[in-house]
């Protein structure tokens, strides 16, 4: 309502707060799905009190809602506004079927989460059924011997054990047989009691069990605990002296060079480039397969002196028929590449390279060079590599860094960058200038042959083959060197390194999937 005083009109700010209160809770009410009792304003004849509304300002007036879910709203109005709507409110009461339709809504959605929650409990149970079923036929049909197995009893042994003492402690602090915070201000308190009345059998193995902890389990814990101190010492010196290694590399600016041009003879004669082959092991990499493959393919390097093979372990034959695909296009583009599918798939990694390395055409090659699938070599790799194994002949390994091209995309990328360049700029680095030996990577890595060959080759009993090697070959005398200035790129994998949409799908694969042999 307005009011006129000259040719101006004046807005009543009380009532025009009743009327947006109004709307409001009309609109609000109306979303929400519940029903709204709308309120009949009294008609106003006396306007002599608008001459003091300055003054006044208006006074509380009390709007309830019928739900008595929902919490009262206060709003500024006059005083017979006031009493107009608490005579409404008292002539009007609750209205039951409103309040029976809130009930049934509540009681709706309570049953509808207990069976969400049932729902998922009986596939949870279904999955651990299967599992443990494909596990006994697994171990019905496996040659290997039960001994093999008796770690991974001792583990669930002392899983179910440590279940059990939890549960235990849970119950004796829920009956309060824990013992309480000592008070300090009381010196009396800061022992335990050396009597203590026995509530029952519980009870009773409950002190059983905190003596028994007390004169068996305190003490190897506590020698635990100081081996743990003694080790984190021994890895902060580590850090530490690594960090003085790289101050003194950047000091004093030492990294491998190669003085003389390394494509030239010494007799004058056309260099001899050595025969490199570079291997692509792969497994349902629908993502990122064509740019790796492109990127090798694209490598500076005679072709009749390069040979890539793409070790494809695919399951998906959609893969399959499309990575076949991308190599024929390289092979009539004059490249020498060849695709490999194991019909056993054993081993994991090192098998798909222990396969493609028992190859009769391999014995004419000096060097291999590894790249994981989701890598992209620069054209210039080989020729930035290759040239430090000549007048070498005790290196056997030469690593590149790697470089992350979405390292700025979030904190957590940035944090993964901080970390790896730990690795790369400090680990690595100087352990392969003061020690040459560092881990391999398991990619971006130049090998030599021979250096495999004595070291053993592959072997199919882990699936950390990368430190496997770089072990066994150092154990052989072979010395490794890295290159920091020599990077290779690790593309962007559609933010495959978040790890919140990873957890997800293993908890749906967990809930959903289909359990296969353990």
């Amino acid at each position: 309502m307005l009011e006129f005083e000259g040719d101006a009109p004046v807005l009543d700010l009380g009532l025009s707060r009743c009327l947006l209160v109004h709307c409001f809770r009309s609109t609000f009410l109306g979303w929400i799905g519940l029903p709204f009792r709308k309120v009949a304003m009294a008609p106003r004849s006396d306007f002599s009190h608008w001459s003091v509304k300055d003054s006044r300002k208006g006074t509380p007036v009390v709007v309830t809602m019928e739900n008595p879910n929902y919490s009262v709203l206060q709003i500024d109005g006059p005083d017979d506004e006031q009493e107009s709507f608490r005579s409404m409110d008292k002539d009007r009461g609750k209205n039951a079927k409103q309040f029976t339709w809130v009930l049934l809504l509540k009681a709706h959605r309570a049953v509808g989460c207990v069976a969400w929650v049932a729902a998922a409990l009986w596939t949870l149970l279904g999955v651990i059924k299967r599992r443990l079923v494909s596990r006994q036929e697994a171990e019905a049909q496996s040659d290997k011997p039960r001994k093999a197995r008796l770690l991974l009893k001792l583990l669930r042994m002392f899983l179910a054990l440590s279940l059990i003492a939890f549960a235990f402690e849970l119950v004796a602090y829920r009956n309060g047989w824990h013992f309480p915070k000592p008070n300090l201000h009381l010196p009396e308190n800061l022992h335990m009691p050396k009597k203590i009345e026995v509530q029952g059998w519980l009870h009773l193995a409950y002190l059983s069990w905190l003596s028994f902890r007390a004169d068996y389990i305190a003490y190897p814990i506590q020698i635990l605990s100081y081996i743990c101190i003694i080790l984190f010492v021994i890895q902060s010196a580590d850090r530490m002296i690594l960090c003085l290694g790289c101050f003194w590399i950047k000091l004093n600016k030492i990294k491998p060079r190669i003085d003389e041009d390394p494509f030239k003879s010494g007799d004058g004669s056309e260099y001899q480039y050595p025969m490199v082959l570079v291997q692509i092991p792969m497994c349902n990499e629908r993502e990122v397969y064509e740019q790796s493959i492109s990127a090798v393919c694209q490598i500076d390097w005679p072709k009749d002196r390069l040979l890539v093979q793409v070790l494809d372990d695919s399951d998906d034959e959609s893969i399959q028929f499309l990575i076949r695909a991308e190599v024929s296009k390289w092979s009539q583009r004059g490249v020498n590449i060849v695709y490999r599918h194991r019909m056993v798939r054993t081993g994991y990694k090192a098998g798909n390279l222990k396969s493609a390395m028992s190859c009769h055409y391999v014995r004419s090659y000096e060097f291999v060079a590894i790249f994981d699938a989701d890598f992209q070599p620069d054209p210039d790799f080989l020729k930035l590599t290759i040239p430090h194994f000549k007048g070498n002949p005790e290196l056997g390994l030469v690593q590149a860094r790697w470089s992350f091209v979405n390292r700025d995309e979030n904190l957590l990328t940035r944090l993964q960058y901080i970390n790896l360049c730990f690795h790369f700029e400090v680990e690595q680095q100087v352990n392969g200038v003061f020690c040459n030996f560092f881990g391999f990577n398991g990619t971006a890595g130049v090998w030599r042959i021979k250096a495999l060959e004595e070291s053993g080759g592959w072997i199919e009993r882990t699936t950390v083959e990368d430190m496997d090697i770089a072990v066994r070959a150092h154990l052989k005398g072979w010395k490794f060197m890295f290159l920091n200035d020599v990077k290779v790129a690790k593309p962007n994998r559609s933010r495959s390194v978040m790890f919140l949409p990873l957890f997800h799908e293993i908890i749906q694969l967990t809930l959903c999937e289909e359990a296969g042999p353990m």
